[in-house]
């Protein structure tokens, strides 16, 4: 996600010359590297931590994989991200946290008289390589407006929603799409299954549902892939089910009827334990074979032994 993001950033000249380089640090170094040299005639600056990438940046973004990963890179005191933050900082957080994380670090930030934005993407891989990404933005109003700012998330972005000065709404609005998202794909499985299993043909089925009024864009992309048992990853499984189990607590802490995506999300949670299947760190669409695993029909016992 990150490498497509400073791509974008490097195309739009957002960063990447002279008077304002792009600075970057990797908890891979190689990933660094890799992006410098693809760019030769960018002017691009490694650092060696989180922290002097913030001190050495007015405006930092930040796109981290899971919650472990971002408190262990925030938190750290003496490499980490609130390490280098000073009252000219500016923090902007892509990842998919619990509303707490992001609030706890945005009060940390601005406790050092820092400005904090959280901003959370709707997309995988593939958008955040072509500039597609969508922002949910809350926070600082003054950075969401900033004209560097709006220049960055228009070159890794098609759009970016403002819910707010309160961080967490954010976070809350992520959630929503991708549990969403995620009940989608669980009852899309269920339906290529059935379909499949009621020996009908997967690839005319995956033709008439893009003809009505269910036609999805995920539908279109992901079913011929998942007909295929090509499950490469854009947006791991692992990382759905933890917004996925996210989304279902928020629900749970304001009374939310949300049986229907609880039930998706038991789905991915078996999918990415099944010591089996081996599908954690597979695409999201690799539910499909956790379906098919606990089907009982004579074509997913024998899609099984194929």
């Amino acid at each position: 996600m990150g490498e497509g993001m400073a791509n974008c950033l490097l195309k739009d000249a957002v960063a990447g010359t002279p008077e304002s380089p792009l600075i970057i640090w990797n908890r891979t170094s190689a990933k660094s590297e890799n992006l410098k040299a693809s760019h030769p005639d960018k002017t691009i600056e490694i650092k060696s931590s989180a922290k002097d990438v913030v001190s050495s940046c007015d405006i930092v973004f930040s796109m981290l994989s899971t919650p472990e990963a971002s408190a262990a890179v925030f938190d750290d005191a003496t490499n980490g991200t609130l390490a280098g933050v000073s009252t000219s900082s500016v923090i902007i957080d892509c990842a998919t946290l619990a509303e707490s994380d992001m609030k706890r670090m945005s009060d940390q930030v601005t406790a050092k008289g820092g400005k904090f934005l959280e901003a959370p993407v709707s997309g995988s891989k593939g958008p955040a390589h072509g500039g597609q990404l969508i922002f949910l933005c809350a926070g600082s109003k003054a950075v969401f407006d900033d004209a560097t700012v709006q220049a960055a998330l228009n070159a890794m972005g098609k759009a970016s929603h403002y819910f707010g000065e309160q961080v967490g709404k954010a976070t809350r609005a992520k959630l929503v799409v991708n549990s969403l998202m995620g009940t989608m794909m669980a009852a899309f499985g269920e339906s290529l299954a059935l379909a499949e299993s009621l020996d009908l043909d997967g690839s005319k089925m995956l033709e008439v549902i893009s003809q009505g009024a269910i036609a999805s864009p995920m539908f279109a992309l992901k079913g011929p892939k998942m007909l295929k048992k090509d499950h490469a990853p854009n947006f791991p499984l692992c990382h759905a089910h933890k917004d996925m189990k996210l989304a279902v607590d928020a629900a749970k802490s304001v009374g939310t009827e949300y049986s229907v995506t609880q039930v998706a999300e038991e789905t991915f949670r078996k999918a990415r334990e099944d010591e089996e299947l081996k599908v954690a760190n597979e695409d999201f669409s690799a539910v499909f074979e956790k379906i098919h695993k606990e089907s009982k029909s004579d074509y997913s016992k024998k899609r099984k032994l194929g």
